[in-house]
This record gives structure tokens, sequence and C-alpha cells, in this order.
């Protein structure tokens, strides 16, 4: 680039040097900017380092003067603090569905939202490798063609699968399409799960990165009636794994020290009636399935399911076959 060049372009190096060199811990001073500068081909006096940083100040970035031996100029606020930006990071690694190569695509974006210090730091706690992430790296385009999908109220059609003992893929139904109208997506353990109605088969759940070939129909969404009135937040409550079930208001006792533990499921407005014994019981609508049992069954003798019937006898049944399993 021509010298002259340059020179227009300064500021937005100056720019640069401010969001990459700079924090309230490493301050610049007028003489480390002219040698910035000068190293990127750019000659300038002290003024007119004055004037650009009135400049990028009035353009709207927070400039601070850090007075004192070891002062000078620094970027004092960003779109993302540090912490935000750990935040950020720790969700990355922590999403299932967001493969190994491209968290680690992600978090460098994000490192670029720091000073190279704070993003040094942030290095220091990524731990990607060895976690269990999924294997589908055309989930992003998938979560976009269901976002686009929703907004043309258009239904849809893809072939869905699971891993066999060999790790291959299989195709349920013999590998033939599964037609559905897409309403939301949601996450759970980790995991985005396409929520859609399927004829005859009303709202089901779909986990994305298992969902390939898709394809929009010119067809408009049907069960509009069923997803109308369906509370998104209260739906993630009641689904465990995201696995079907029939759904039915239970009651459960658990000792009182696992309150908290059924605040994290249901939330802070479940109902809990307070018993003698250190007991509380608990009466809310769950969607009854092997998972929900597997639930209760991490809590050993300190929860009890009461009712109704018919979950109860579900739940005796879900124990036999796993005490019959291991014999006498």
């Amino acid at each position: 680039m021509p010298k002259t060049s340059r020179q227009k372009a300064r500021i937005l190096y100056l720019m640069r040097f401010f969001m990459e060199k700079t924090d309230e811990n490493h301050p610049a001073g007028v003489p480390a900017i002219l040698e910035y500068l000068d190293g990127c081909g750019m000659t300038a006096e002290r003024k007119s380092v004055y004037d650009d940083i009135e400049a990028l100040r009035q353009f709207g970035f927070d400039l601070e003067l850090k007075r004192g031996r070891k002062g000078g100029y620094y970027m004092a606020s960003r779109e993302f603090q540090l912490p935000e930006l750990k935040l950020l990071v720790d969700s990355v690694q922590a999403s299932r569905f967001i493969t190994h190569k491209k968290s680690l695509e992600l978090i460098s974006k994000l490192e670029k939202l720091a000073s190279d210090y704070d993003a040094h730091e942030l290095q220091h706690q990524v731990y990607v490798t060895g976690r269990i992430k999924s294997m589908n790296e055309s989930i992003y385009y998938s979560v976009d063609e269901l976002h686009r999908a929703i907004a043309l109220d258009r239904e849809l059609s893809f072939r869905y699968s699971e891993y066999a003992v060999n790790k291959e893929r299989v195709y349920r139904r013999g590998g033939a399409r599964y037609v559905v109208s897409p309403f939301a997506l949601t996450m759970s353990d980790g995991n985005y799960y396409l929520l859609a109605y399927e004829e005859g088969k009303g709202m089901r759940h779909f986990r994305v990165d298992r969902m390939t070939d898709l394809r929009l129909s010119d067809a408009h969404r049907r069960g509009k009636e069923y997803f109308k009135d369906l509370d998104m937040g209260e739906q993630s409550q009641r689904v465990f794994g995201m696995f079907s079930g029939e759904e039915m208001t239970v009651t459960m006792r658990f000792r009182n020290h696992l309150a908290g533990a059924v605040i994290d499921r249901f939330g802070k407005d479940v109902p809990m009636l307070a018993l003698e014994k250190e007991r509380f019981e608990v009466v809310t609508p769950v969607v009854v399935s092997p998972q929900f049992f597997g639930w209760l069954c991490g809590f050993g003798s300190e929860v009890e399911l009461m009712g109704p019937h018919s979950a109860r006898e579900a739940f005796r049944e879900y124990l036999a076959g796993i005490t019959a399993q291991y014999g006498e």
C-alpha cells in the first residue's frame, strides 16, 4: 500500500491498536503509539495522534487516559466485557451440538472481541478436547434452513438417523423421509431440538444433528392449533431428555434437602407442599417416559412417585425390568 494511502487509513490502524493492544491494565503512551504507527509504515506527530484519539472518542469509542508514570490511553469499554466473553466461551464448549472444529473456530472469533491480553486469558479456559461433541458439521446449515422454514410458514422434509454399534449412521423408517411442520428450536442437555407437528403423531421433538437432507416444501405448515397454546418454558420442564411419552399430572414426595433439585428441574413456580418427616410433595405435569423414571432413580429412596396409579405401575415395571436383568 502506498505511503499516502496508509496515511489516510491511519485512524483505522489506530482504532485496531487500541482494540487489540490496550485495556485498563495495559495503557499505551503516545511514544508507543507513534512506534506502532511507524511499524505500520505511517508517520505521525503527537498532535495528530491527539486529534485522532479525539475523533475516535467522538465516533463513540470509550478511550480513557490513565495518568502516571506508566499511564497512557486505553480502550475502557467494549461491546463485550471479559466476564461476558468467558460466559460465551463456556456456552460454546458446553454445547454438544457444536462440533469440536466449529467450537475452536467460534472461540477464536470471540477472542478477537477482547484485547490480546484478555484473549490470552480466554485461551486458558479452553478445554474442548475430549468433550463429547456432535459429529454433524452441517448442523449450522440445518439450523438456518429450519429458521427459514418457520419464517416462510412452510413444511419441510428430512431423513432422520441414529448411530449403530459399528458407529455408522442408520436411517429410521428405512430411509423414508419425514414430513413435518416446524414451529420452534429449543435446547436440552446441550443439544438442539426441533419442535414440529407431524400428521397423525402430533407435536414431536427431533434432534437437529440427526436430521439430514432437509428440503422445504411449498405446502403451508399444519398443526398451528396445537402450537398456539403451547408454553415453551413449561414444555421444557415437563419433557425429560426431549423423549416423547404420555403427559399426565403426577404427585411426587421428596426429602426436604432435594428442594433445590426440584426447583432446578421444574422452576420456582412449581407448587411444593410441606409435609411431616422432613418431606414435601409436588404435583406437576410431566411427560412420563423412561427418561423421567431415570431422573427419579437418581434420587433413590429419597423420592416416591405417589400417582397417578398408571404412572406408579409403569415405574414399578421399569424398576422390575432393571432388577430382572441382574438376576439374583
